[in-house]
């Protein structure tokens, strides 16, 4: 099985820590020269140090703040101004956490603005030097909620569907040109964002931290949370060219806990 992305550049967004800095991390075991974006310019430089580098590999980082699509867009600018990206991870954090009857408005735009909007416009960054080289993979983390809404988070349920129709239908219109583009739907993952929302909802129904851990746990057939490892094994292998014919899809890796068929 050629894994080998020796030589490849990739752009892994919110790549500071959890899923983001794993998938940085396995990309770099298979050769991948790594560019992180992240708001954090401190956590950025300590992720740094921690990705693995072979003799001749080098990585780098730009600073971005995904609240802001200007600073995106100068940031994949710079990048692409130096060489071509061949992986593109999009990867960003979630929308706050509550019922969809108690959102304002501007939590909605700010969403849509944060994932599809930027994703669109790393995107259309990206493909020009994609095309040149004829090779691509564009893989974005979105979430089990395409498959089935989850209670308590409905901004991102919504924004996140609209992600994986934006996404289908990319996949369809630039194929042809070997660029693949997929979607990674993680479960219930050992994050920062899963501590938030285990906070919350153990203040919210009056439980400790452990009771709604060991409830949600129990929801999964595998009996535990994901590691962000695991989510970076399943990353790594469709940006390399073992995975060349696997196009428009969305892979759960959630331990079995989505309920549906397809």
């Amino acid at each position: 099985m050629n894994l080998s992305l020796l030589n490849k550049t990739a752009v892994i967004c919110g790549s500071s820590q959890g899923i983001g800095f794993a998938a940085a991390v396995e990309l770099a075991e298979l050769g991948t020269n790594c560019i992180l974006i992240a708001r954090n310019e401190a956590s950025l430089q300590q992720a740094l140090t921690k990705i693995p580098a072979a003799s001749g590999q080098q990585h780098q980082y730009k600073v971005a703040d995904f609240s802001d699509t200007r600073a995106v867009q100068k940031a994949i600018e710079e990048i692409i101004s130096n060489q071509p990206v061949h992986i593109l991870v999009n990867n960003s954090g979630g929308p706050k956490a509550g019922p969809i009857e108690n959102a304002a408005l501007d939590e909605f735009t700010a969403a849509f603005q944060q994932h599809l909007i930027n994703n669109q416009l790393l995107v259309n960054a990206v493909l020009p030097g994609m095309r040149e080289v004829n090779y691509g993979r564009i893989i974005n983390v979105i979430s089990t909620s395409i498959k089935t809404p989850l209670a308590g988070l409905g901004v991102s349920n919504i924004i996140r569907a609209a992600v994986a129709a934006w996404a289908k239908t990319l996949a369809n219109e630039i194929g042809a040109y070997n660029i693949t583009v997929n979607n990674i739907l993680p479960g219930l993952t050992e994050t920062a964002r899963l501590s938030s929302l285990v906070a919350g909802t153990a203040a919210k129904e009056n439980k400790s931290e452990a009771e709604v851990e060991a409830a949600l746990k129990a929801s999964i057939p595998l009996k535990r949370f994901g590691q962000a490892s695991e989510l970076a094994n399943v990353i790594a292998f469709l940006a390399s060219p073992a995975a060349a014919y696997v196009h428009g899809v969305s892979i759960p890796v959630d331990g079995g806990r989505t309920p549906s068929l397809a």
